[in-house]
């Protein structure tokens, strides 16, 4: 059995639909194209990375589990540790700092008892700081990364955000 037979296990198994129609978009002398939504796969059916997942995409692309990973470390999109059932992903960006996104995710964060990059005790939210969400006549703003995809929230006050978190955790029965 090949190396890369071994390292493809559940993912495959409970995926493999998914897995075919991602790997049919791309020529299969150019599979190694499909590294990145089949990350987004492997993070959404797991809800992070864990090193057997970044194992597992790697096997199945023929790619080093290194080369995959180093993906993982360098997108804000990938994650390869547990925190909230939803992702905020606040622009600090200069044009965004120069609009109050700093302070805006200081004062969020400060609401909520938290420091960005991390998660609120209830495990609902974790707050983190990004580069560039591109909207940055709409700031302060964020993304948000849940178990239905990447929303936007532009024009954001505090006041807004918290509502918003309020919602969440209501939704994830935390509220």
């Amino acid at each position: 059995m090949s190396d890369s037979a071994v390292r493809v296990g559940v993912l495959r198994q409970r995926h493999a639909a998914a897995i075919d129609a991602i790997l049919a978009r791309y020529p299969a002398d150019q599979k190694r194209s499909a590294v990145m939504p089949l990350l987004y796969l492997a993070q959404h059916a797991y809800g992070y990375l864990t090193p057997a997942a970044i194992e597992e995409v790697a096997g199945l692309i023929d790619l080093s589990s290194t080369e995959v990973g180093s993906l993982v470390g360098f997108y804000t999109l990938y994650h390869d540790a547990p925190d909230g059932k939803v992702r905020m992903q606040v622009c600090t960006d200069l044009p965004c700092a120069l609009r109050g996104a700093e302070d805006f995710a200081r004062q969020v964060c400060a609401n909520l008892g938290i420091r960005l990059g991390e998660t609120t005790p209830d495990g609902a939210v974790t707050v983190e700081e990004v580069m560039c969400l591109a909207g940055c006549d709409k700031a302060p703003l964020f993304q948000v990364q849940d178990e239905s995809g990447i929303h936007y929230r532009e024009n954001q006050t505090v006041e807004s955000a918290l509502a918003w978190i309020d919602e969440v955790r209501r939704a994830h029965g935390r509220g």
